[in-house]
């Protein structure tokens, strides 16, 4: 569970700082944007380092399909635009496929 927490905070923070690159180049915002953005693209890659995953690759794997469901709540909460049943059919399959790498039995 703690990892979930790990993978979350990691997600949510390398969206901010990824969008604040994006409201800089692309939305005309100040350069200002970017110091914060990032200190979160900083505290993004330290934050994933803490999740409970012995194997880099595979963390990085299980992150992705929990980035994407991160991805479609920003999309909605902060750029208010609701994702259409395209967005949640491809999230839901990343999600199953992050699973299967999460919980496979391994020797």
């Amino acid at each position: 569970m703690t990892s979930l927490l790990f993978y979350l905070l990691a997600a949510f923070a390398e969206i901010a700082g990824c969008f604040s690159f994006w409201a800089w180049v692309r939305l005309g915002k100040s350069p200002l944007w970017i110091a914060p953005g990032t200190i979160s693209l900083l505290f993004f890659a330290w934050i994933l380092t803490k999740v409970d995953i012995d194997i880099a690759g595979r963390a990085y794997a299980i992150y992705g399909g929990i980035y994407i469901i991160c991805s479609l709540v920003w999309l909605w909460a902060v750029e208010d635009t609701p994702p259409d049943k395209w967005d949640i059919t491809g999230a839901i399959i990343c999600l199953l496929g992050a699973s299967i790498i999460l919980f496979a039995p391994r020797s």
